[in-house]
Formats: C-alpha cells, sequence, structure tokens
C-alpha cells in the first residue's frame, strides 16, 4: 500500500473486510453482529472525527477532550467486549485490538496535523535497515541495488522519505561519467517500493519518530519481543520513541522493567491480566480505560515532537550533565 493510500481507520478497515469477506462471517449469526457493530462503530468514529484535538498548543480544552475521547472508547470497547462478539471474533481477527490503535489516530490526530500536511501518521510498514544485493560486481557498477527492509508497527507518527540512490565514480577521478551504462529493472518484492530510471534508483519508505505497540495484554515473552524492536528502531533512527501501550499488564515483581529498551509502558486499565474467561464471571470488576494514563501519554509524545533535538555539548555543559532526561 503506499502513503497515499493509506488507512488510518484501521479498525473500520478490518470490519469491512469481514462484512465483504466471500467465505467467512457469511452466516445469518455473524452477518447480526457485524450490523450491530458496524452500527455502533459509526458513531463512535462520528464523534471521535467531530471533536477537535489536542492539539500541539497546551490549552485549558485539553483535559476535558481527553477525558471525552476516553469515555467515547470505554463505551465502545465495553460493548465490543461483550462475550458473545469476542467468541464470535477471536483474537487471530484483530478486530478487538484494532480499536486500540484507531483510538490513538483519534488521540494524535490534530497533534500530527499541525505539523503540516506531509506528517505520517497510523498503521505503517516503516524503515528498519537498508543492505545493498547487486547480483553481480558489474552490475553494482551500474547501480547500488539498495534494498530498504521494512518492520510492521501498529501506530506510528514520522515522516515519508523519498531517496535516490545512483553509481558514481571514487571522487578522486573524473566526474564525466560518460555513456550510461544499460541496468536490470527489478520489481519490489518485500522491500520499499522502487523506480528504476537510467543509473538511478529512488526508494519510498516511511521512518518513524514515534512508535506504539498496542496489546490487549503484555507478558513476559512480549516484553522482550517489544525491547528487541525498540533497540532496533534506535540503532538506525536515535530520534525516536518506542511505547507499549496494553489494556492489562501480565508480569510479576521478578520482572526489573529497567533492563528493556522501550521508553514507556501504559497500562491503560491499571489492572492485571486475567483469563478471558474469568472477566466474564460476575464477580469480575474491570477498571475502567484511565484518562489520567492517556493524559500522560499524550503528553509524553506532544512535549517530545515539540522540542528541539538538536541540543548538544555546549547545552549539556551549562547544567552539568549531557544527556537529556
Amino acid at each position: 500500500m503506499s502513503t497515499s493510500e493509506r488507512n488510518p481507520l484501521v479498525h473500520g478497515s478490518n470490519l469491512e473486510q469481514k462484512e465483504k469477506h466471500r467465505t467467512k462471517y457469511r452466516d445469518q449469526e455473524s452477518k447480526k453482529f457485524l450490523k450491530e457493530i458496524r452500527d455502533k462503530y459509526e458513531l463512535w468514529k462520528s464523534a471521535n472525527i467531530k471533536l477537535i484535538g489536542p492539539t500541539s498548543k497546551h490549552s485549558k480544552k485539553d483535559k476535558t477532550i481527553i477525558e471525552t475521547r476516553v469515555n467515547l472508547l470505554t463505551e465502545y470497547k465495553d460493548f465490543l467486549d461483550q462475550q458473545h462478539y469476542a467468541e464470535k471474533f477471536d483474537s487471530r481477527s484483530n478486530l478487538h485490538s484494532s480499536v486500540l490503535e484507531e483510538f490513538l489516530y483519534y488521540l494524535f490526530r490534530d497533534l500530527a496535523n499541525d505539523f503540516g500536511e506531509n506528517a505520517l501518521i497510523g498503521k505503517s510498514h516503516t524503515f528498519k535497515d537498508i543492505f545493498f544485493v547487486p547480483p553481480k560486481y558489474s552490475e553494482m557498477l551500474k547501480r547500488p541495488y539498495a534494498r530498504i527492509e521494512k518492520k510492521d508497527h501498529d501506530f506510528v507518527i514520522g515522516a515519508t522519505i523519498q531517496a535516490s540512490f545512483e553509481a558514481a565514480p571514487p571522487p578522486e577521478q573524473d566526474k564525466n561519467l560518460g555513456e550510461v551504462l544499460p541496468i536490470l529493472k527489478e520489481e519490489p518484492i518485500n522491500y520499499s517500493e522502487v523506480t528504476v530510471i537510467d543509473n538511478a534508483e529512488t526508494h519510498i519508505f516511511d521512518i518513524p519518530v514515534v512508535v506504539i505497540e498496542c496489546k490487549t495484554y503484555l507478558d513476559k515473552t512480549m516484553l522482550e519481543g517489544s525491547s528487541r524492536a525498540a533497540e532496533e528502531l534506535k540503532a538506525r533512527n536515535p530520534n525516536s520513541l518506542y511505547i507499549v501501550v496494553m489494556e492489562w499488564i501480565k508480569l510479576t515483581n521478578d520482572v526489573n522493567l529497567r533492563k528493556y529498551k522501550v521508553d514507556q509502558i501504559y497500562v491503560l486499565r491499571q489492572q492485571k491480566n486475567t483469563d478471558r474467561e474469568d472477566r466474564y464471571k460476575t464477580d469480575y470488576v474491570k477498571n475502567p480505560i484511565s484518562a489520567t494514563v492517556v493524559q500522560h501519554l499524550f503528553d509524553k509524545i506532544r512535549n517530545y515532537l515539540t522540542r528541539d533535538w538538536a541540543e548538544g555539548l555546549e547545552q549539556g555543559l551549562q547544567r552539568g550533565w549531557l544527556l537529556d532526561d
């Protein structure tokens, strides 16, 4: 999917795929459930689109706006998390997990828009690494055969980059390339889109500044995977944040959170995880999604996007510590 075709309403897209699936969800019960969910979803989406903010500028209304968005999310999630829907559309369908991804789009949409129309926001296949794979040395002299490996992320704020590569003579030699050599054109497979004209190749790919991984719950194995992904991201883009957001937590006090490379972990319900079946018992108390936690998440990202990243040695010397808090 190209950048221009990206759809940030990932939950709505997931719902539409189920409604239009040619083989699955064709029974009457599935159709009935999907119609009920669709009606409720449209109300949730409409209310979020009409609500403006918060933006890059601090406002006294920020707290109220975030509380309203959280209340809308809680109402919709409580509806969708009913047992009959959860059993009909299991975790592999991503219907339930995609709600949080779309909520993040509504939460950060107006903040990102303040930076201009080129701001990247939503689910994305972003830059992970670059390497070069010419078929032989003679072809390497014609063009680099760059490959940009990508990684899926649930939610990002960043930028889309267009970069061109072409073979060139060593700097100590004549800069006149002479005759343009014929080249082989290769179609992109699982890497960035590439356009080849003469001896130049142009790639388009996304660079994330903020990555948010969305989970229903987080256990130690998931956290280790998130930490590795964060480390890979920061090795290529040091000016980036990697955050994990989930509804419930499934960790013990034996886990030392400081050894992991993620920048923050948010537990929206401020509650430990239980088996899904236990959450349908009459005596189970499910905490609401916390507006205070969401406010902290928003403030952290807004402060990061609006501050100067270029602080150097001199500014550090003035205060006496070199790394920013």
